[in-house]
C-alpha cells in the first residue's frame, strides 16, 4: 500500500494497477478493495491454471553444454499431513514411525481456518531415523508439528477468491497481459541495454539515488525517441 499510496497523484480514473505474485496477499488486496483501487494482483497459480502457458517449460533456457550433466540425487519428498495417522473421533496422531504425538491445540484457526495440532515429543523425535524425512530443518528444528483442518469450512479468503476469478477471467487476461508489454521492457532496457545488473553502491539512499538516475535516462531516451526533443 506505500507504494498505492505514492503514485496516487498520478493516478487517473481509468488507471488499472498491476503487480506480480509478491505482493498478492488478503490484506493488500482487502485494503485496494476498501479504497475502491482497481487493480489486477497475480497470485502464485495464475499461470498454471492459464492453458496458455501450458508450454512455457520449452522457452527455459538450456543449460551450458559444458556444464557437468551428471543426475543431482533427489531428495526424498518429506512426509506430509496425510502420512500420519489421524483419528478426529479419538483425538490421537500417529507419525509414519508409528510414534503418538500429543494434541497441542484442539480448536486453532490459520488463515481463518479451523484446525487441529499435534507435537512430537523430544524424546521420540529426537533419536527418530525418519528425521530428514520429517523434519525440513533436521539440524535446527527439534520435534514435528503437524496440523489438520476441518474440512467443509468455506474459503475465508474473500477478496482472494475474487481477485483469482479476474484474473482468470478474459477481460482480466487481456488487461494483465498489458503488464508485459508496460512495465517488463524498463527491466529489460535497464539490465541489459544499460547494464545495470547490480547496484554499485551501499545503503538505502544511495541505491534509490542510482536507481532513479538509470530511470531518468530511461525516460529521457523515450522522449528522445518519440520526437520530444525536436
Amino acid at each position: 500500500m506505500p507504494v498505492v499510496e505514492a503514485i496516487e497523484p498520478y493516478l487517473t480514473e481509468s488507471s488499472l494497477i498491476t503487480a506480480d505474485a509478491g505482493y498478492h496477499s488478503e490484506a493488500n488486496l482487502e485494503a485496494l478493495a476498501d479504497k475502491k483501487i482497481d487493480a489486477l494482483i497475480a497470485d502464485n497459480g495464475m499461470r498454471k491454471r492459464d492453458e496458455r502457458f501450458a508450454n512455457r517449460d520449452r522457452h527455459k533456457q538450456a543449460p551450458d553444454p559444458l556444464y557437468d550433466k551428471a543426475a543431482t540425487p533427489k531428495k526424498e519428498a518429506l512426509y506430509r499431513p496425510e502420512d500420519f495417522t489421524y483419528d478426529p473421533e479419538a483425538g490421537t496422531c500417529i507419525c509414519p514411525a508409528g510414534k503418538s504425538l500429543y494434541s497441542c491445540g484442539t480448536n486453532c484457526t490459520t488463515n481463518g481456518r479451523k484446525n487441529r495440532r499435534f507435537r512430537g515429543t523430544i524424546g521420540a523425535c529426537g533419536a527418530c531415523k525418519l528425521r530428514a524425512r520429517c523434519l525440513r530443518y533436521p539440524k535446527r528444528s527439534r520435534v514435528r508439528q503437524v496440523a489438520f483442518f476441518i474440512k467443509n469450512q468455506g474459503s475465508p479468503l474473500k477478496h482472494t477468491q475474487q481477485m483469482r476469478e479476474r484474473v482468470d477471467s478474459p477481460e482480466g487476461r487481456v488487461r494483465y497481459g498489458r503488464r508485459f508489454a508496460t512495465v517488463e521492457p524498463v527491466f529489460g532496457n535497464l539490465r541489459h541495454n544499460k547494464q545495470l545488473n547490480r547496484f554499485t553502491l551501499r545503503g538505502r539512499t544511495k541505491v534509490d539515488g542510482q536507481w532513479k538516475l538509470y530511470c531518468l535516462v530511461h525516460n529521457i531516451e523515450k522522449l528522445a525517441h518519440h520526437g520530444y526533443g525536436s
